[in-house]
């Protein structure tokens, strides 16, 4: 089964376009996890616990991890998803880009040692770099191509033969680069106006939409910017509004509710959209 498939079968089996994020910072856990060897994966494993039903996927941010030597402890993460709910797709947030041998390589990291069902890639260095990820067929794929930070307008708003630079990214990919349709594009909530830009070059390629909840996208808008015309296209990621929704011994609790605020939300403004 292609990620695509999987994407749409999970969409269709929690009903969810909500993606939670997985980025833990220790320095934020409640205080019975502060002082545990393994703690990155414990309060990892009491979200997803709690979350599971409510989600289509995970995003693991790899910096995380590796800011604090706890790999092995992201390893753990992935392996706890895939033995206990195998159908919830696992997004490795890793922003890889560079010249294709060491491309190669940073395709094994995510799809061969962490095993994951899809990686974010920075398309900058252009086509050869991301060909490695793209040769895994049967896996995900996620360019950068309008991100939710501000200095996003630096670079990504840059005319390039007429229209700014994101556009043509997104043109690119979906005219050219997404021949084996593994590819999605990450468009970030903070940006309602360049979504329907995007959305209108892509057709009904998934997008991932970051910016959500603590960075302040508005989820009727980017609903109604971004959807396709089944009401799915959108794997809508909120971070730090869930895992953080309290910092005590309820934390698990607190996100769940987080996460089913959000996919209500998200729900409501889908069949207000779909029933026009």
């Amino acid at each position: 089964m292609t990620f695509n498939e999987k994407l749409k079968t999970i969409w269709e089996k929690t009903n969810s376009l909500v993606c939670v994020g997985l980025d833990p910072e220790p320095l934020r856990f409640p205080d019975h996890l502060k002082n545990v060897s393994d703690s990155i994966f414990q309060f990892n494993k009491a979200i997803i616990d709690a979350t599971h039903d409510l989600v289509c996927a995970y995003k693991p941010q790899i910096a995380y991890f590796s800011a604090k030597g706890a790999e092995n402890q992201l390893e753990q993460t992935i392996a706890y998803i895939k033995q206990n709910y195998p159908d919830i797709l696992v997004i490795l947030d890793a922003k890889r880009g560079d010249i294709g041998s060491t491309a190669k390589k940073y395709a094994i990291e995510a799809f061969e040692r962490y095993g994951v069902d899809a990686v974010t890639v920075n398309p900058y260095l252009g086509y050869d770099s991301v060909e490695p990820f793209l040769l895994y067929k049967d896996r995900g794929t996620i360019l950068l191509c309008r991100t939710s930070n501000p200095g996003a307008v630096d670079i990504q708003d840059l005319e390039v033969n007429g229209e700014p630079l994101y556009m043509r990214v997104a043109r690119i990919i979906s005219e050219s680069w997404n021949t084996n349709n593994n590819c999605l594009l990450v468009v970030g909530a903070t940006w309602p106006s360049q979504l329907i830009a995007i959305r209108k070059i892509v057709g009904d390629m998934p997008l991932l939409v970051p910016g959500v909840g603590a960075q302040g996208g508005d989820v009727e808008t980017i609903v109604k910017s971004g959807q396709t015309i089944d009401g799915a296209g959108m794997i809508i990621s909120a971070s730090r509004s869930v895992l953080y929704a309290s910092s005590g011994s309820n934390f698990a609790e607190a996100a769940r509710c987080a996460a089913i605020t959000l996919r209500d939300q998200i729900n409501i403004c889908r069949k207000k959209v779909t029933s026009k």
